[in-house]
């Protein structure tokens, strides 16, 4: 009996320790799997391209901190069958994410975003300058790709820059993107929504890009978006008669951000966006409208105003003549 006892020792001491190897190995699977690594004081971005595979990505999760074993990533996401379902490109992790909600954004596509908005107004000058404030771009480099002819030519734009076509809304930026590809986006969607607009008469008796330029101005004169159709069929009946269209912005334009006043001193700079020594519309636009100020570019109401002035509320007066325009002036800005 001793010796039998003494001969099934050492495999029950084998079995045994296959059995604990097991549990161990599943817990620590377990662990990898269902508990984070941290707290999320560490922060991982990973760029996963098409065409990578599952060990280049894993061992990138493992170095950068945000799960503790790459082996049991690559297991885990064959054994899900996820392994041909990833999708490429910009992540951001913190190892406060378990394994499995990191597999899960990946399989889903869920990249790491950046967020950009364009206000109506703004022009591609104040556009770099967010972007520059932001971290995003250089400002130097999104205008040289504001002015590349090359792009401008693929995007369908024959003019000198893409002032007035960057649509204004809030754009998601991938972390490893580029300003021909933020351009590529904006100059897309004004493109859509400009399709989408009524033909007036603006249309008829102006190119697109007149339409455009016409619009930056409103945009940058009007604070009610109600007001926008009035200032336009000022502008229009000014053009008509061959009247200069003495739009403040058009004198600060590539020198300063219009900020509602202007000197003397601004409005006898020598320019060709300067509408108070040069008739006719500027060179181009001087900043990047909204639809609803290319709306009333195309479509003005029926006025006969040759005038408006700002009233303390940022709505404006708007006048026939220069003796009611005079009284006006008198009035609100007394």
């Amino acid at each position: 009996m001793t010796m039998s006892f003494a001969a099934l020792t050492p495999k029950i001491i084998c079995v045994t320790a296959v059995r604990i190897f097991l549990v161990i190995s599943l817990l620590w699977y377990l662990v990898c799997l269902f508990i984070s690594p941290g707290q999320g004081s560490v922060v991982c971005d990973i760029s996963f391209p098409a065409g990578s595979g599952i060990r280049r990505l894993a061992n990138e999760l493992k170095a950068g901190g945000v799960i503790r074993s790459s082996w049991h990533f690559v297991l885990m996401t064959r054994l899900r069958g996820d392994a041909h379902r990833l999708k490429a490109g910009e992540y951001r992790f913190n190892n406060n994410m378990t394994p499995d909600v990191i597999l899960r954004k990946i399989v889903a596509g869920d990249v790491d975003y950046r967020k950009f908005t364009l206000p109506e107004g703004y022009s591609m000058y104040q556009a770099a300058e967010l972007l520059e404030q932001k971290g995003y771009f250089k400002r130097d480099a999104f205008l040289e790709k504001c002015r590349d002819k090359a792009l401008l030519a693929r995007l369908g734009l024959n003019e000198a820059s893409a002032e007035g076509y960057l649509y204004p809304a809030t754009y998601n930026l991938s972390r490893g993107g580029s300003e021909e590809q933020l351009l590529e986006q904006m100059v897309g969607q004004f493109n859509k929504a400009y399709a989408g607009i009524q033909e007036g008469e603006g249309a008829r008796r102006f190119s697109r890009h007149e339409i455009v330029t016409l619009a930056s101005i409103i945009e940058k004169e009007a604070v009610s978006s109600d007001e926008k159709p009035l200032i336009s069929s000022v502008f229009h009946n000014r053009l008509r008669i061959g009247m200069p269209l003495q739009s403040d912005p058009t004198a600060v334009y590539g020198v300063r951000a219009f900020t509602g006043k202007v000197s003397k001193a601004d409005i006898q700079r020598p320019s060709p966006y300067n509408t108070y020594l040069n008739k006719g519309l500027p060179l181009g636009p001087i900043g990047n409208p909204g639809m609803d100020a290319v709306k009333a570019a195309m479509t003005p109401e029926k006025t006969d105003y040759l005038y408006f002035v700002a009233r303390q509320d940022g709505t404006h007066q708007f006048s026939r003549n220069l003796e009611e325009h005079n009284r006006a002036v008198a009035y609100y800005l007394r």
